[in-house]
């Protein structure tokens, strides 16, 4: 599992409009129908359901929303960095600036697991959070999502 393959540099934006959790996840919803042609309303009627079982904001400004899928072939992802954090829920009750989000076919079992670890590893890093909340361009975010991995694999 890498990033090459789950995600997509059109996957990666720049919110400055997101004031809530629910105006972000439907903001993924977006991104993710641009990106991958998935519908955006079944997208975050799926993150809403997940979330409903628990937050996903795992602490450190960070949230992992993900969700199964009808239409996806392989899991796939969404990068988010806000302008401005917001309230996620999150286990450490700290505002959320970074989200990505994960989206696997229902029948997927270890894939998912596989890419949840990754980018749980990946956004655990403070060095790799910290240059990504100071690089507010979807290409430079793609680059340094891209280039973590390979370092973490060294």
């Amino acid at each position: 599992m890498d990033f090459g393959k789950l995600l997509k540099p059109e996957a990666v934006k720049v919110l400055t409009s997101a004031s809530s959790k629910k105006r972000l996840l439907n903001e993924i919803g977006d991104l993710v129908h641009s990106a991958y042609g998935l519908p955006a309303a079944s997208v975050v009627e799926a993150l809403l359901a997940r979330e409903a079982l628990g937050p996903t904001g795992v602490g450190h400004g960070v949230a992992l929303p993900h969700a199964r899928i009808d239409g996806v072939d392989e899991v796939v992802g969404a990068f988010v960095l806000l302008d401005k954090p917001i309230s996620f829920d999150a286990v450490d009750r700290q505002p959320v600036d970074i989200a990505f989000a994960l989206f696997a076919p229902e029948e997927a079992g270890v894939e998912h697991l596989k890419a949840l670890a990754l980018v749980s590893r990946t956004l655990r890093d403070s060095a790799i959070c910290a240059k990504l909340r100071a690089n507010p361009d979807p290409s430079t975010l793609y680059t340094i999502l891209s280039a973590a991995q390979s370092v973490q694999a060294a």
